[in-house]
């Protein structure tokens, strides 16, 4: 058998299955591990232990750290996690990673020719029948558990598949004389790392490229003095994923992305120098023996678990790395930051995130609804920069929250479908509560430079409903920030109350023309304004019923029959309103008596 072009065919042909089988695996352990697994890597805090942890468990059923490193430069770019934060699941990581050449190791060893079970249950054996139960599992399933199981399955055997078809492709070169003599130019520890770099950089998968080093094992020319410094090579090629990733992001975005490389080539110059130094001095008896897919795997984990070990007291330092390679300036905080692309495979992390720059956007309303208010009631300045600053990020929020929300994919859990329907819901109210207030705003300006005037009693009416308006505005804001269910359900009375006061406003002010106490251009503004005032009533009531939905996560939840059942049949109810109506309506009723 001779090494020609459809070896080398069969060598691409069975890396792609490879990296195909590790990526679906990767893909069906992390949607069978569910959204639990990111929400505790996003919920780390400064206990770097645990932090190293679960960085190192999250790459392990994910089977990529360029996966995680890129979810953690995601999370730092959003705000979630600081750069110090990072540093812990980034090493962890570098653990984590090294779980799938050890999986690939299991075909190592002895030949078990003896027995037909032994045989079948050999990992490139079993990989058939593997394959064979997930391509079962993925015409009959119908569920996502299922389908997660399928992959997991198909992943698992492919990736044996693929590393069998890769050996097989290269047995030839073990007979070539040149491919010796190409990996005993590669025993020169300089060559040998920019060879393991450059094409674990190629690939972006430090896994995929130690796969490929034991797929080559297996010819019997590659020697520890050549695959070691390919080994740590590799570790630093990784680190390109993180790079890219973190391209356009933040400055501490960036920053983590420096950890990550700080991180592998200082200990890798570290292991350099400490296994030659070791090797010229004492000499290792293993140096110029063949290495084999065992030997391979473990030093994978020793580098990193050794390397993780030396750097735990320095943290610090590589931080600190970071923060001068990439020094610190004037970086305006962009609170969609947290819309990070990254996060969109993991529908959980996404939603969550977009809740959150919605929350964003109802904040910003209501300072809007406030600064207009004052300026109109109270001769409060206008604060034009500001209130443009605000219209303008509800403007840009409604369009890019929007885009991210369509983006999440459409395979959504049962349990987020609900939550995502209704944030797009939440999401144009709370913008529309902007317009109102930019309403407000302009009738503001044009009512101040005529130097129009409200009666007494016409000032006090729009003050008593805009305390109505403003308290529901305000739990509005609260409950669908906190997401709790105690604070939505007091905004639909308010929406009662208000409406109420709508009424009564209109009534009183049309007797007020009629005799003619009061002016007819301060007239249409006191209209205007009172209408503006009871559509973000009505837009408080809707978020505050989708804030309630979100709560309860029904599926079926029914918002007509929720409103009629909930808000207005029952006995709470009414004593709210009653409440309600005494607090707000009462004083601006009284104001005629």
């Amino acid at each position: 058998m001779t090494f020609d072009f459809l070896s080398v065919v069969r060598m691409a042909g069975g890396l792609a299955l490879f990296l195909y089988g590790m990526t679906i695996m990767g893909s069906g352990l992390e949607r069978a591990a569910g959204p639990a697994l990111e929400r505790t890597l996003e919920r780390m805090t400064g206990n770097l232990l645990s932090a190293l942890l679960m960085g190192a468990a999250v790459t392990a059923v994910i089977q990529s750290s360029s996966a995680t490193t890129v979810m953690v430069v995601g999370f730092v770019n959003a705000g979630i996690l600081s750069l110090r934060q990072s540093v812990g699941v980034i090493m962890g990581a570098n653990i984590g990673t090294t779980i799938t050449a050890q999986i690939l190791r299991l075909d190592a060893g002895g030949t078990m020719e003896s027995s037909l079970l032994l045989q079948l249950i050999k990992p490139k054996n079993l990989a058939y029948l593997v394959v064979l139960g997930g391509v079962l599992l993925m015409l009959r399933g119908k569920t996502r558990r299922s389908r997660s199981a399928a992959d997991i399955f198909l992943g698992f055997g492919i990736l044996f598949i693929g590393m069998s078809t890769m050996e097989a492709a290269v047995a030839p070169l073990a007979d070539l004389p040149q491919f010796s003599s190409l990996f005993a130019a590669i025993s020169n520890p300089v060559l040998g790392v920019l060879v393991g770099a450059v094409v674990t950089a190629i690939i972006q998968s430090s896994s995929a490229s130690v796969g490929i080093l034991q797929a080559l094992s297996t010819t019997g020319a590659i020697t520890w003095s050549a695959a070691v410094p390919i080994i740590l090579g590799q570790n630093i090629g990784t680190c390109i994923t993180a790079f890219l990733s973190a391209l356009g992001g933040s400055k501490n975005a960036r920053r983590t992305a420096m950890v990550h490389f700080y991180f592998n080539l200082i200990g890798s110059i570290i292991f350099l120098i400490g296994f030659y130094t070791f090797q010229y001095t004492i000499g290792f008896p293993f140096f110029e023996e063949a290495i084999h897919k065992t030997g391979i795997a473990n030093f994978h984990t020793i580098f990193n678990v050794v390397a993780t070990i030396l750097f735990l007291p320095f943290t610090g330092i590589l931080v600190k790395l970071a923060e001068r390679t990439i020094p610190a300036g004037t970086e305006a905080h962009d609170p969609l930051a947290r819309l990070e692309p990254r996060f969109l495979a993991v529908p959980a992390v996404a939603l969550e995130q977009a809740q959150r720059c919605i929350a964003e956007m109802g904040r910003a309303a209501q300072e809007n609804v406030g600064l207009c208010m004052g300026a109109l009631l109270d001769g409060a300045p206008l604060q034009e920069e500001v209130f443009a600053e605000n219209e303008a990020f509800l403007d840009r929020a409604e369009v890019e929250i929007g885009k991210y929300l369509v983006s999440v994919r459409n395979d959504l859990p049962k349990g987020m479908r609900r939550m995502h329907a209704e944030m797009l819901h939440s999401l144009s109210d709370f913008e529309k509560i902007g317009d109102y207030a930019q309403n407000i705003f302009e009738r503001a300006e044009g009512f101040r430079a005529q130097r129009l005037t409200f009666s007494g009693t016409a000032a006090a009416e729009l003050r008593g409903m805009y305390a109505a308006v403003g308290e529901q505005l305000r739990l509005t804001v609260e409950g669908y920030t906190t997401r709790q269910a105690e604070t939505a359900q007091q905004v639909e009375p308010l929406e009662e109350t208000v409406d109420a006061l709508k009424d009564l406003l209109k009534d009183r002010h049309l007797e007020r023309l009629g005799g003619e106490a009061c002016q007819i251009e301060s007239g249409v503004v006191f209209l205007d304004v009172v209408h503006d005032l009871e559509k973000i009533g009505d837009h408080c009531s809707n978020i505050a019923i989708y804030t309630l939905q979100l709560c309860e996560g029904s599926e079926q939840f029914d918002t007509h029959s929720f409103s009629k059942r909930a808000y207005k049949s029952s006995e709470a109810f009414s004593q709210q309103v009653a409440r309600c109506r005494e607090k707000y309506f009462a004083p601006v009723e009284q104001l005629h008596s």
